[in-house]
């Protein structure tokens, strides 16, 4: 083995020396969690479900910014070009992390070289909502409907390449009927739209719906999840409404600038696996239709990288563009 010149080792002790003592004084000022939605959508609930514990827990205030726009585009750039310090952090949505690059080839952030996993907020499963002025009360009755009137219905979602958007192309191709699609920047407009007979469909997660759908705004008619959630107990899920094998999954995770030093990425996932565990959190999560699955770095960092993968080969294969 090559011997390395004292000089040298002593000239990286100094530079590593700073950012150690860097990590150890974090956090020392408000922390701000960046979400690339409105507020009222899954991303914007998720920052919210752990804006106060981690607050707490940390000891300095953590402010959410909502930069919506662009697909996501607007929030995710801006956190990349963030100093990597700790105190600028992503709460990212995983249809725009694994579906915006298969979408767009020049896209300015790359998800596995700009952006650092730090922990998981929550995995949301998806459910199906209609309109209230729809003459159908289950998820047979709205299939049907959907096929007798081909090309004439509409969906939204939270934009092109969303979760919801990449749901609602692979519903219309397993019904077998061809619906119009209509792009929203968020899901809580794309959701109002559906409240007010407007648009037929969205396949969104349950915490921004719940409430419309228990005051009857919107009618759930299944949750496209292995079990039904506690929030709404009477919607059955897809297989037991009679479309099973049709599952809508989505996480979002806590992300860092690249560069951002280990030890901060840590106490992070520490403090986002801490307040998972509070029985507060634990309340709202389940109020909201979510699932806690906490997760370590290097287990979310796995789990992006394979949803970049296997999400974009969805999105080539069944045709889905930003158009």
């Amino acid at each position: 083995m090559p011997r390395i010149p004292r000089r040298s080792l002593l000239a990286a002790a100094a530079l590593t020396a700073p950012l150690a003592a860097w990590a150890e004084a974090w956090p020392a000022r408000p922390i701000t969690l960046v979400v690339p939605n409105p507020p009222g959508g899954g991303t914007d609930f998720a920052a919210r479900l752990y804006q106060d514990t981690l607050s707490r827990l940390l000891g300095v205030a953590v402010v959410i910014d909502n930069k919506p726009g662009a697909n996501g585009n607007i929030a995710i750039q801006a956190v990349t070009r963030a100093a990597p310090d700790g105190y600028t952090l992503l709460l990212q949505y995983s249809g725009y992390h694994a579906g915006n690059p298969a979408m767009m080839p020049n896209l300015p952030w790359d998800p596995n070289r700009d952006l650092v996993a730090v922990g998981m907020a929550d995995v949301a499963p998806h459910g199906i909502f209609v309109a209230p002025g729809l003459p159908v009360t289950t998820l047979a009755d709205f299939i049907a409907y959907a096929r007798a009137r081909p090309g004439r219905l509409n969906y939204s979602s939270s934009g092109n390449g969303s979760i919801q958007h990449i749901a609602g192309v692979l519903f219309s191709q397993a019904i077998g009927v061809p619906m119009v699609h209509v792009p929203y920047r968020g899901a809580a407009p794309a959701l109002q739209d559906v409240a007010g007979d407007r648009v037929e469909m969205l396949i969104t997660t349950p915490s921004s719906a719940i409430g419309l759908a228990q005051a009857g705004k919107v009618k759930a008619l299944a949750i496209a999840s292995a079990a039904r959630i506690p929030a709404l107990p009477q919607v059955p899920t897809t297989a037991e409404a009679g479309m099973p094998g049709f599952t809508v999954d989505a996480w979002f995770a806590v992300f860092a600038p690249a560069g951002t030093p280990t030890g901060i990425v840590q106490r992070l996932n520490q403090a986002l696996r801490e307040a998972a565990a509070t029985p507060e959190v634990q309340r709202r999560a389940e109020e909201g239709g979510v699932l806690l699955r906490p997760l370590s770095a290097a287990e979310m960092d796995a789990l992006a990288r394979r949803e970049v993968e296997v999400l974009g080969r969805t999105i080539r294969e069944a045709g889905i563009t930003m158009e």
